[in-house]
Protein backbone atom coordinates (compact mmCIF):
# COMPACT_ATOMS: atom_id res chain seq x y z
CA UNK A 1 0.00 0.00 0.00
CA UNK A 2 1.60 3.64 -0.72
CA UNK A 3 2.25 6.20 1.51
CA UNK A 4 -0.33 9.05 0.63
CA UNK A 5 0.31 12.30 1.94
CA UNK A 6 -0.95 15.91 1.22
CA UNK A 7 2.04 16.90 -0.68
CA UNK A 8 0.95 19.38 -3.05
CA UNK A 9 -1.03 21.09 0.06
CA UNK A 10 2.22 21.68 1.89
CA UNK A 11 4.26 22.38 -1.41
CA UNK A 12 2.29 25.44 -2.15
CA UNK A 13 2.98 26.52 1.58
CA UNK A 14 6.86 25.98 1.40
CA UNK A 15 7.59 26.14 -1.68
CA UNK A 16 10.87 23.99 -1.50
CA UNK A 17 9.97 20.11 -2.78
CA UNK A 18 12.02 18.68 0.24
CA UNK A 19 10.42 21.19 2.79
CA UNK A 20 7.26 20.25 1.99
CA UNK A 21 8.07 16.39 2.38
CA UNK A 22 9.24 16.89 5.86
CA UNK A 23 6.08 19.43 6.79
CA UNK A 24 3.94 16.19 5.28
CA UNK A 25 5.51 13.74 7.47
CA UNK A 26 5.53 15.53 10.42
CA UNK A 27 2.16 16.76 10.78
CA UNK A 28 1.26 12.86 9.58
CA UNK A 29 3.29 11.63 12.48
CA UNK A 30 1.95 14.29 15.21
CA UNK A 31 -1.66 13.54 13.72
CA UNK A 32 -1.42 9.60 14.21
CA UNK A 33 -1.68 8.85 10.90
CA UNK A 34 1.56 7.74 10.88
CA UNK A 35 1.41 5.73 14.15
CA UNK A 36 5.01 4.90 16.47
CA UNK A 37 6.82 2.04 15.08
CA UNK A 38 5.46 2.43 11.35
CA UNK A 39 8.25 1.95 9.18
CA UNK A 40 8.53 4.47 6.67
CA UNK A 41 9.37 4.50 2.57
CA UNK A 42 13.07 4.05 1.83
CA UNK A 43 14.11 7.26 -0.29
CA UNK A 44 14.36 6.06 -3.37
CA UNK A 45 10.44 5.25 -3.48
CA UNK A 46 9.65 8.36 -1.66
CA UNK A 47 11.12 10.26 -4.32
CA UNK A 48 9.67 7.95 -7.15
CA UNK A 49 6.03 9.31 -5.42
CA UNK A 50 6.39 12.69 -5.04
CA UNK A 51 8.83 14.03 -8.09
CA UNK A 52 11.88 15.07 -6.21
CA UNK A 53 15.48 13.82 -6.29
CA UNK A 54 16.65 10.85 -3.87
CA UNK A 55 18.59 13.64 -1.91
CA UNK A 56 16.31 15.68 -1.40
CA UNK A 57 14.11 12.85 0.34
CA UNK A 58 16.70 12.21 2.53
CA UNK A 59 17.52 15.82 3.55
CA UNK A 60 13.61 15.63 4.72
CA UNK A 61 14.40 12.63 6.85
CA UNK A 62 17.87 13.67 8.39
CA UNK A 63 15.58 16.83 9.64
CA UNK A 64 12.68 14.19 10.93
CA UNK A 65 15.85 12.38 12.81
CA UNK A 66 17.68 15.34 13.96
CA UNK A 67 14.11 16.55 15.87
CA UNK A 68 13.91 13.36 17.25
CA UNK A 69 10.55 12.28 15.03
CA UNK A 70 12.02 8.92 13.33
CA UNK A 71 14.93 6.56 14.22
CA UNK A 72 17.31 5.02 11.73
CA UNK A 73 17.71 0.99 12.08
CA UNK A 74 20.78 -0.20 10.70
CA UNK A 75 20.18 -2.28 7.30
CA UNK A 76 16.36 -1.82 8.39
CA UNK A 77 15.19 1.05 7.46
CA UNK A 78 13.79 4.27 8.98
CA UNK A 79 10.86 4.33 11.55
CA UNK A 80 8.47 6.37 13.66
CA UNK A 81 10.54 7.41 16.99
CA UNK A 82 8.44 6.16 20.41
CA UNK A 83 7.03 8.49 22.42
CA UNK A 84 6.51 11.29 19.82
CA UNK A 85 3.80 13.60 21.29
CA UNK A 86 1.27 15.81 19.99
CA UNK A 87 1.64 18.46 22.41
CA UNK A 88 3.33 20.92 20.39
CA UNK A 89 0.81 20.88 17.60
CA UNK A 90 -1.89 23.18 17.70
CA UNK A 91 -5.37 21.84 17.22
CA UNK A 92 -7.02 22.29 13.72
CA UNK A 93 -9.43 25.22 13.72
CA UNK A 94 -13.26 24.03 12.90
CA UNK A 95 -13.94 25.38 9.74
CA UNK A 96 -17.47 26.98 10.01
CA UNK A 97 -19.18 25.59 6.44
CA UNK A 98 -20.74 27.80 3.86
CA UNK A 99 -23.81 25.38 3.38
CA UNK A 100 -26.34 26.64 1.12
CA UNK A 101 -30.24 27.66 2.36
CA UNK A 102 -30.89 24.09 1.80
CA UNK A 103 -28.42 22.36 3.04
CA UNK A 104 -28.20 24.16 6.44
CA UNK A 105 -32.52 23.21 6.70
CA UNK A 106 -31.35 19.90 5.93
CA UNK A 107 -28.99 20.10 9.24
CA UNK A 108 -31.76 21.36 11.39
CA UNK A 109 -34.29 19.10 10.77
CA UNK A 110 -32.26 16.11 10.55
CA UNK A 111 -32.19 15.80 14.54
CA UNK A 112 -36.25 16.46 14.24
CA UNK A 113 -36.48 14.04 11.87
CA UNK A 114 -34.55 11.52 12.97
CA UNK A 115 -36.57 11.80 16.65
CA UNK A 116 -39.74 11.46 14.87
CA UNK A 117 -39.56 9.05 12.48
CA UNK A 118 -37.13 6.13 14.39
CA UNK A 119 -38.64 3.30 15.70
CA UNK A 120 -38.42 1.82 18.19
CA UNK A 121 -34.46 -0.31 18.83
CA UNK A 122 -35.22 -3.86 17.59
CA UNK A 123 -34.54 -6.24 19.89
CA UNK A 124 -33.27 -9.08 18.55
CA UNK A 125 -33.84 -11.75 21.16
CA UNK A 126 -36.22 -14.91 20.50
CA UNK A 127 -38.38 -13.39 23.64
CA UNK A 128 -39.10 -10.03 21.72
CA UNK A 129 -42.52 -9.76 19.78
CA UNK A 130 -42.09 -6.50 17.88
CA UNK A 131 -45.70 -5.04 16.07
CA UNK A 132 -43.34 -1.87 15.55
CA UNK A 133 -41.66 -3.18 11.96
CA UNK A 134 -44.43 -3.84 9.22
CA UNK A 135 -41.96 -5.94 6.28
CA UNK A 136 -42.68 -8.93 5.01
CA UNK A 137 -41.12 -12.51 6.60
CA UNK A 138 -38.07 -12.87 3.80
CA UNK A 139 -39.23 -16.65 4.03
CA UNK A 140 -42.74 -15.97 2.64
CA UNK A 141 -40.53 -14.68 -0.81
CA UNK A 142 -40.65 -16.71 -4.04
CA UNK A 143 -36.57 -16.07 -3.73
CA UNK A 144 -36.02 -19.09 -5.86
CA UNK A 145 -38.08 -17.41 -8.23
CA UNK A 146 -36.84 -14.50 -7.90
CA UNK A 147 -32.97 -15.94 -8.43
CA UNK A 148 -34.44 -17.30 -11.82
CA UNK A 149 -35.27 -14.12 -12.88
CA UNK A 150 -32.09 -11.94 -11.96
CA UNK A 151 -30.07 -15.05 -13.68
CA UNK A 152 -32.05 -14.46 -16.86
CA UNK A 153 -31.67 -10.68 -16.60
CA UNK A 154 -28.18 -10.71 -16.82
CA UNK A 155 -28.01 -12.53 -20.24
CA UNK A 156 -25.82 -15.49 -21.23
CA UNK A 157 -22.56 -15.19 -19.06
CA UNK A 158 -23.28 -11.64 -18.05
CA UNK A 159 -23.62 -10.37 -21.24
CA UNK A 160 -26.67 -7.54 -20.58
CA UNK A 161 -24.90 -6.43 -17.15
CA UNK A 162 -22.94 -3.93 -19.36
CA UNK A 163 -25.94 -2.58 -21.25
CA UNK A 164 -26.98 0.50 -19.32
CA UNK A 165 -30.74 1.97 -19.47
CA UNK A 166 -31.91 5.65 -19.97
CA UNK A 167 -33.02 7.87 -17.23
CA UNK A 168 -36.90 7.21 -17.38
CA UNK A 169 -35.56 3.38 -16.60
CA UNK A 170 -35.76 -0.37 -18.71
CA UNK A 171 -38.32 0.10 -21.14
CA UNK A 172 -39.33 -3.41 -20.45
CA UNK A 173 -40.03 -2.45 -17.29
CA UNK A 174 -42.15 0.44 -17.88
CA UNK A 175 -44.01 -1.70 -20.16
CA UNK A 176 -44.47 -4.67 -17.67
CA UNK A 177 -45.49 -1.45 -14.91
CA UNK A 178 -48.24 0.26 -17.46
CA UNK A 179 -49.63 -3.89 -17.98
CA UNK A 180 -50.18 -4.37 -14.54
CA UNK A 181 -51.12 -0.55 -14.11
CA UNK A 182 -53.62 -1.57 -16.47
CA UNK A 183 -54.81 -5.01 -15.41
CA UNK A 184 -55.10 -4.49 -11.77
CA UNK A 185 -55.87 -0.61 -10.95
CA UNK A 186 -57.87 -0.01 -14.14
CA UNK A 187 -55.35 2.81 -14.68
CA UNK A 188 -54.97 3.42 -18.50
CA UNK A 189 -51.16 3.63 -18.46
CA UNK A 190 -48.74 4.36 -21.12
CA UNK A 191 -45.16 2.90 -20.51
CA UNK A 192 -43.81 6.33 -22.22
CA UNK A 193 -45.20 8.22 -19.33
CA UNK A 194 -43.69 6.08 -16.52
CA UNK A 195 -40.43 7.10 -15.27
CA UNK A 196 -38.07 4.67 -12.40
CA UNK A 197 -36.71 6.01 -9.17
CA UNK A 198 -34.75 4.66 -6.47
CA UNK A 199 -37.79 4.02 -4.58
CA UNK A 200 -40.79 6.21 -4.11
CA UNK A 201 -39.22 8.77 -2.32
CA UNK A 202 -36.51 9.76 -4.03
CA UNK A 203 -39.63 10.22 -6.71
CA UNK A 204 -41.41 12.66 -4.67
CA UNK A 205 -38.60 14.84 -3.57
CA UNK A 206 -37.73 15.31 -7.78
CA UNK A 207 -41.26 15.89 -8.12
CA UNK A 208 -41.33 19.16 -5.26
CA UNK A 209 -38.08 20.16 -6.76
CA UNK A 210 -39.76 20.82 -10.11
CA UNK A 211 -43.17 21.75 -8.73
CA UNK A 212 -42.61 23.84 -5.71
CA UNK A 213 -41.37 27.52 -6.13
CA UNK A 214 -40.10 29.12 -2.75
CA UNK A 215 -43.18 29.99 -0.36
CA UNK A 216 -45.21 28.11 -2.08
CA UNK A 217 -47.68 25.88 -0.20
CA UNK A 218 -48.34 22.23 -0.34
CA UNK A 219 -51.45 20.54 0.99
CA UNK A 220 -50.42 17.24 3.15
CA UNK A 221 -52.40 14.99 5.13
CA UNK A 222 -52.18 15.36 8.83
CA UNK A 223 -51.84 12.28 10.09
CA UNK A 224 -48.68 11.34 6.89
CA UNK A 225 -45.16 9.94 6.63
CA UNK A 226 -43.39 12.96 8.26
CA UNK A 227 -40.99 12.52 5.44
CA UNK A 228 -42.94 14.15 2.79
CA UNK A 229 -43.28 17.24 5.19
CA UNK A 230 -39.85 17.11 5.41
CA UNK A 231 -38.84 17.14 2.06
CA UNK A 232 -41.90 19.43 0.82
CA UNK A 233 -39.68 21.71 3.62
CA UNK A 234 -36.28 21.19 2.38
CA UNK A 235 -37.25 22.37 -1.38
CA UNK A 236 -38.74 25.39 0.03
CA UNK A 237 -42.47 24.42 -0.18
CA UNK A 238 -44.59 25.63 3.14
CA UNK A 239 -46.95 22.32 4.27
CA UNK A 240 -50.32 22.82 4.93
CA UNK A 241 -51.76 20.42 7.33
CA UNK A 242 -55.05 18.98 6.27
CA UNK A 243 -57.07 16.97 8.63
CA UNK A 244 -57.70 13.34 8.17
CA UNK A 245 -60.87 11.55 9.33
CA UNK A 246 -62.25 7.89 9.09
CA UNK A 247 -62.86 8.80 5.09
CA UNK A 248 -59.24 9.99 4.32
CA UNK A 249 -58.53 13.51 3.43
CA UNK A 250 -60.94 15.90 4.05
CA UNK A 251 -61.39 17.95 0.99
CA UNK A 252 -60.97 21.69 1.43
CA UNK A 253 -60.82 25.21 -0.97
CA UNK A 254 -56.82 25.19 -0.41
CA UNK A 255 -55.10 28.27 -1.83
CA UNK A 256 -52.12 25.86 -3.17
CA UNK A 257 -50.86 24.50 -6.56
CA UNK A 258 -49.77 20.95 -5.43
CA UNK A 259 -51.53 18.46 -3.27
CA UNK A 260 -50.10 14.98 -1.96
CA UNK A 261 -52.83 12.01 -0.58
CA UNK A 262 -52.70 8.74 -0.23
CA UNK A 263 -56.55 7.77 -1.56
CA UNK A 264 -56.29 4.19 -1.20
CA UNK A 265 -55.47 3.51 2.18
CA UNK A 266 -54.23 6.44 3.50
CA UNK A 267 -50.69 5.91 5.26
CA UNK A 268 -51.18 5.71 8.83
CA UNK A 269 -54.85 5.42 9.79
CA UNK A 270 -55.89 3.14 6.13
CA UNK A 271 -58.77 5.49 6.01
CA UNK A 272 -60.06 5.10 2.13
CA UNK A 273 -61.60 7.88 0.55
CA UNK A 274 -64.60 7.72 -1.07
CA UNK A 275 -65.30 8.40 -4.57
CA UNK A 276 -67.67 11.71 -4.11
CA UNK A 277 -63.82 12.88 -2.02
CA UNK A 278 -61.98 11.73 -4.89
CA UNK A 279 -64.37 13.87 -7.48
CA UNK A 280 -64.07 16.93 -5.06
CA UNK A 281 -60.16 16.74 -5.25
CA UNK A 282 -59.74 16.43 -8.80
CA UNK A 283 -62.43 19.52 -9.17
CA UNK A 284 -59.99 21.33 -6.69
CA UNK A 285 -57.18 20.58 -9.00
CA UNK A 286 -58.76 22.00 -12.20
CA UNK A 287 -60.03 25.30 -10.44
CA UNK A 288 -56.99 25.84 -9.26
CA UNK A 289 -54.23 24.89 -12.10
CA UNK A 290 -52.63 22.93 -9.45
CA UNK A 291 -50.95 18.96 -9.56
CA UNK A 292 -52.39 16.06 -7.27
CA UNK A 293 -49.64 13.63 -6.01
CA UNK A 294 -50.96 10.12 -5.18
CA UNK A 295 -49.40 8.04 -3.17
CA UNK A 296 -50.49 4.51 -3.79
CA UNK A 297 -47.70 3.60 -0.52
CA UNK A 298 -49.11 0.26 1.01
CA UNK A 299 -52.28 -0.11 -0.53
CA UNK A 300 -51.30 -3.28 -3.20
CA UNK A 301 -52.37 -6.13 -0.27
CA UNK A 302 -55.64 -5.80 -0.58
CA UNK A 303 -57.69 -8.59 1.38
CA UNK A 304 -61.26 -7.16 1.66
CA UNK A 305 -63.80 -4.74 0.15
CA UNK A 306 -64.46 -3.58 -3.33
CA UNK A 307 -61.67 -2.39 -5.81
CA UNK A 308 -60.81 0.69 -5.40
CA UNK A 309 -60.69 3.11 -8.10
CA UNK A 310 -57.56 4.92 -7.78
CA UNK A 311 -57.85 9.12 -8.19
CA UNK A 312 -55.71 8.50 -11.40
CA UNK A 313 -57.90 6.65 -13.30
CA UNK A 314 -61.02 9.11 -12.64
CA UNK A 315 -58.48 11.92 -14.29
CA UNK A 316 -59.11 13.42 -17.19
CA UNK A 317 -57.29 16.60 -17.22
CA UNK A 318 -53.77 15.08 -17.04
CA UNK A 319 -53.59 16.59 -12.95
CA UNK A 320 -52.91 13.53 -11.42
CA UNK A 321 -49.33 11.98 -10.71
CA UNK A 322 -49.39 8.17 -9.87
CA UNK A 323 -46.42 7.14 -7.15
CA UNK A 324 -45.66 3.63 -6.79
CA UNK A 325 -43.10 1.93 -5.13
CA UNK A 326 -41.92 -2.49 -5.00
CA UNK A 327 -39.88 -2.00 -2.03
CA UNK A 328 -43.31 -2.83 0.49
CA UNK A 329 -44.66 -5.53 -1.85
CA UNK A 330 -41.22 -7.77 -2.85
CA UNK A 331 -38.14 -6.78 -0.13
CA UNK A 332 -36.90 -3.69 1.37
CA UNK A 333 -33.67 -4.04 -0.41
CA UNK A 334 -34.81 -3.92 -3.64
CA UNK A 335 -35.02 0.23 -4.32
CA UNK A 336 -37.23 0.63 -6.99
CA UNK A 337 -40.44 3.45 -7.10
CA UNK A 338 -42.02 4.60 -10.29
CA UNK A 339 -44.07 7.76 -11.21
CA UNK A 340 -47.08 7.54 -13.85
CA UNK A 341 -46.76 11.30 -15.05
CA UNK A 342 -49.17 13.47 -16.75
CA UNK A 343 -48.25 14.04 -20.82
CA UNK A 344 -47.34 17.54 -19.65
CA UNK A 345 -44.80 16.74 -17.26
CA UNK A 346 -42.80 13.90 -18.42
CA UNK A 347 -39.89 15.35 -20.33
CA UNK A 348 -39.20 17.79 -17.42
CA UNK A 349 -39.34 14.92 -14.99
CA UNK A 350 -36.87 13.27 -17.42
CA UNK A 351 -34.51 15.95 -17.94
CA UNK A 352 -34.51 16.41 -13.91
CA UNK A 353 -33.59 12.78 -13.03
CA UNK A 354 -31.06 12.86 -15.66
CA UNK A 355 -28.87 15.44 -14.18
CA UNK A 356 -28.99 13.13 -11.09
CA UNK A 357 -28.51 9.70 -12.75
CA UNK A 358 -27.74 9.89 -16.68
CA UNK A 359 -27.87 6.36 -16.59
CA UNK A 360 -30.76 4.49 -14.53
CA UNK A 361 -29.19 2.34 -11.68
CA UNK A 362 -29.71 -1.15 -10.72
CA UNK A 363 -30.39 -2.36 -14.20
CA UNK A 364 -30.20 -5.77 -13.38
CA UNK A 365 -32.67 -6.05 -10.93
CA UNK A 366 -35.40 -3.30 -13.14
CA UNK A 367 -34.90 -6.16 -16.02
CA UNK A 368 -35.50 -9.08 -13.56
CA UNK A 369 -38.13 -7.45 -11.94
CA UNK A 370 -39.78 -7.03 -15.37
CA UNK A 371 -39.20 -10.68 -15.78
CA UNK A 372 -41.15 -11.35 -12.88
CA UNK A 373 -44.06 -9.34 -13.33
CA UNK A 374 -44.44 -10.52 -17.58
CA UNK A 375 -44.17 -14.13 -16.50
CA UNK A 376 -46.83 -13.81 -14.08
CA UNK A 377 -44.44 -14.67 -10.70
CA UNK A 378 -45.37 -11.01 -9.01
CA UNK A 379 -49.07 -11.69 -9.74
CA UNK A 380 -49.10 -15.02 -7.92
CA UNK A 381 -46.54 -13.39 -5.07
CA UNK A 382 -49.31 -10.81 -4.69
CA UNK A 383 -52.36 -13.04 -4.40
CA UNK A 384 -50.62 -15.14 -1.97
CA UNK A 385 -49.14 -13.13 0.41
CA UNK A 386 -53.05 -11.53 0.18
CA UNK A 387 -54.42 -14.38 1.86
CA UNK A 388 -51.78 -14.60 3.86
CA UNK A 389 -52.02 -11.21 4.97
CA UNK A 390 -55.86 -11.23 5.57
CA UNK A 391 -55.68 -14.16 7.66
CA UNK A 392 -52.82 -12.46 9.92
CA UNK A 393 -54.77 -9.25 9.88
CA UNK A 394 -58.19 -11.36 11.12
CA UNK A 395 -56.18 -13.25 14.27
CA UNK A 396 -54.48 -9.47 15.27
CA UNK A 397 -58.75 -7.71 15.00
CA UNK A 398 -59.84 -10.69 16.99
CA UNK A 399 -57.28 -10.77 19.96
CA UNK A 400 -57.14 -7.09 20.25
CA UNK A 401 -61.06 -6.66 20.49
CA UNK A 402 -61.02 -9.84 22.89
CA UNK A 403 -58.25 -8.37 24.88
CA UNK A 404 -57.51 -4.83 24.60
CA UNK A 405 -61.51 -3.54 23.91
CA UNK A 406 -60.76 -0.61 26.76
CA UNK A 407 -57.59 0.27 25.47
CA UNK A 408 -57.31 0.74 21.87
CA UNK A 409 -60.47 1.42 18.71
CA UNK A 410 -58.55 -0.28 15.57
CA UNK A 411 -59.72 1.49 12.51
CA UNK A 412 -61.10 -1.11 9.97
CA UNK A 413 -58.98 -2.22 7.30
CA UNK A 414 -59.07 -4.01 3.73
CA UNK A 415 -55.44 -3.45 3.14
CA UNK A 416 -51.70 -2.99 4.28
CA UNK A 417 -49.45 -4.11 6.58
CA UNK A 418 -49.91 -2.38 9.75
CA UNK A 419 -53.31 -1.64 11.76
CA UNK A 420 -54.20 1.82 13.54
CA UNK A 421 -55.48 1.95 16.63
CA UNK A 422 -56.53 5.13 18.61
CA UNK A 423 -55.93 4.90 22.25
CA UNK A 424 -59.09 5.40 24.85
CA UNK A 425 -57.05 6.43 27.69
CA UNK A 426 -55.00 9.47 29.04
CA UNK A 427 -51.62 10.49 27.38
CA UNK A 428 -50.19 9.59 30.50
CA UNK A 429 -51.28 5.99 30.78
CA UNK A 430 -50.36 5.88 27.19
CA UNK A 431 -46.73 6.68 27.66
CA UNK A 432 -46.34 4.43 31.28
CA UNK A 433 -48.21 1.34 28.95
CA UNK A 434 -45.52 1.65 26.27
CA UNK A 435 -42.69 1.30 29.22
CA UNK A 436 -44.84 -1.41 30.45
CA UNK A 437 -45.14 -3.37 27.30
CA UNK A 438 -41.27 -3.15 26.92
CA UNK A 439 -40.72 -4.89 30.22
CA UNK A 440 -43.03 -7.30 28.46
CA UNK A 441 -41.08 -7.92 25.53
CA UNK A 442 -43.84 -5.90 23.16
CA UNK A 443 -42.72 -3.22 20.98
CA UNK A 444 -45.46 -0.94 18.91
CA UNK A 445 -45.51 2.14 16.95
CA UNK A 446 -46.01 5.64 18.09
CA UNK A 447 -48.62 7.00 15.36
CA UNK A 448 -48.79 10.09 17.51
CA UNK A 449 -45.53 11.07 15.71
CA UNK A 450 -47.40 11.09 12.21
CA UNK A 451 -49.01 14.45 13.44
CA UNK A 452 -47.83 17.90 12.18
CA UNK A 453 -47.50 18.48 15.81
CA UNK A 454 -47.79 15.61 18.59
CA UNK A 455 -51.66 14.25 17.95
CA UNK A 456 -53.59 12.34 19.93
CA UNK A 457 -52.27 8.89 21.60
CA UNK A 458 -52.01 5.81 18.83
CA UNK A 459 -50.68 3.00 17.82
CA UNK A 460 -49.62 1.67 15.01
CA UNK A 461 -49.31 -2.54 14.89
CA UNK A 462 -47.76 -4.17 12.02
CA UNK A 463 -48.32 -8.01 11.69
CA UNK A 464 -46.58 -9.00 8.16
CA UNK A 465 -43.64 -10.18 9.84
CA UNK A 466 -44.84 -12.06 12.47
CA UNK A 467 -47.20 -15.88 12.37
CA UNK A 468 -50.07 -16.09 14.13
CA UNK A 469 -48.97 -17.57 17.32
CA UNK A 470 -46.52 -14.60 17.90
CA UNK A 471 -49.26 -12.41 17.33
CA UNK A 472 -51.96 -13.99 19.04
CA UNK A 473 -49.18 -14.41 22.25
CA UNK A 474 -48.06 -10.30 21.74
CA UNK A 475 -51.42 -9.29 22.49
CA UNK A 476 -52.09 -11.78 25.80
CA UNK A 477 -48.77 -9.80 26.61
CA UNK A 478 -49.85 -6.28 25.73
CA UNK A 479 -52.92 -7.28 28.12
CA UNK A 480 -50.86 -8.33 30.69
CA UNK A 481 -48.56 -4.80 30.17
CA UNK A 482 -51.65 -2.80 31.02
CA UNK A 483 -52.74 -5.35 34.25
CA UNK A 484 -48.92 -4.67 35.26
CA UNK A 485 -49.46 -0.51 35.69
CA UNK A 486 -53.10 -0.70 37.44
Amino acid sequence: MELSLPFDTYLKRYRYKYLALYHALRAAIHSGALQEGTRLPATRKLAKLYGMSRGSAAQSYDMLLAEGYVVSRAGSGTYVADGVTMSDVPPLADCEPVLSDWGRSLLQQSGAYAANTMLPRQDTSPEMISFANARMKIEDFPYAEWRSALSYAGGSGGIELQDGAPPAGDMELRRAIAGHLRFTRGIPADPEHIVIFSGSMQGLVLLFQLLIDPKDTVVLENPAFQGIYRGVSLCGGIPLPSPVDEAGLIPGDWQARLLVVSPSRQYPTGAVLPLERRRSLLKWARQRNAFIIEDDYDSEFRWGGKPIEPLKMLDDGGRVIFVGSFSKTMFTGLRIGYALLPPSLTEAVVQAKALYEPISPGILEQRALARFITRGGYGKHLRRMTRLYGRRYEVLREAMESELSGLFRLEPSDAGLHVFAKWLRSTEDFASFQESARKRGVQFRDASLYYDSPGPPAACFGFSQLDELQIQEGVRRLAQAWADRV
